[in-house]
């Protein structure tokens, strides 16, 4: 597991790690409610929107449905009678390993992606997306809501690459089919930027749905036998050992939030 001791300065008090972020929000700044509750790690801002409407948030003790209201981080906030703060941004890469189950819990106590980070941050962190449980790979986790929103929401296309194997190797025209298009039952899907490796091919998509690689890759009768994600929006797993995680650099955030059209962060 990756630890990062916390820093001492010239006087011996514990600086912060400076791979967590300020929100840098002043005690009398007003925020709008469905952004605060975002910026806690608790949820993104549409789907605060939904908990607001469905009067399950109060705000000093007083139930509020009304969107736009603001709020400041001197308020107490509250969501389904948890009470939020305003945290430090953190964000974690994983190379998530085979049979791990991409959930912050399980009921039947099995492996987590939560397990692989125990003890990171102390903080609230959130996978961002799924990779079913025998998918290895490139997982982010991190608190920061709007940009965990952005990066899953199908209009914003993040590129999503592969290293498949499969128990039948596709054909060259199987492959073929698969950069033209192929109908799936909730749609056209189709690989991108395809190329054979020694043991099997690679492949980009654009898309999130559920299991999509492993059901392009059935719908020529083959099953996959192996399936790692190895870069996702440009982040790479070089230097990241399967199972272990690393803090994504200054860069790489807000490389992610450019990415995404969000404001850069400010790490001064």
């Amino acid at each position: 597991m990756s630890r990062r001791r916390k820093k001492r300065n010239n006087r011996g008090k514990i600086e912060e790690p400076d791979h967590q972020v300020d929100q840098n929000y002043s005690e009398d700044e007003e925020i709008r409610l469905n952004k605060y509750i975002a910026h806690c790690g608790f949820t993104s801002r549409r789907k605060a929107d939904d908990y607001i409407a469905a009067g399950k948030v109060k705000v000093n003790d007083e139930v509020v449905t009304q969107m736009g209201v603001k709020v400041q981080r001197t308020d107490k906030v509250e969501v389904e009678g948890q009470t939020l703060s305003l945290e430090k941004f953190v964000y974690i890469l994983l190379n998530k390993p085979k049979d791990t189950i991409t959930t912050t819990d399980d009921p039947r106590n099995r492996d987590t992606v939560m397990d692989k980070i125990e003890n990171a941050t102390g903080k609230r962190v959130y996978p961002v997306g799924r990779l079913d449980r025998h998918t290895m790979g490139l997982l982010i986790l991190t608190n920061d809501g709007d940009l965990a929103n952005r990066l899953m929401h199908p209009s914003y296309e993040v590129r999503k690459t592969y290293e498949v194997e499969t128990e039948r190797g596709l054909k060259d025209d199987e492959l073929q089919k698969l950069s033209q298009g192929i109908e799936l039952e909730d749609g056209t899907a189709q690989a991108y930027n395809i190329a054979r490796t020694p043991d099997g091919f690679i492949l980009s998509i654009f898309e999130g749905r559920n299991r999509l690689v492993r059901r392009m890759v059935e719908y020529f009768g083959a099953e996959v036998t192996k399936l790692k994600r190895v870069e996702y929006a440009g982040l790479t797993l070089n230097n990241v050992k399967m199972g272990r995680w690393r803090y994504l650099k200054k860069s790489e955030i807000n490389g992610l939030r450019k990415l995404v059209k969000l404001d850069p962060l400010d790490f001064d």
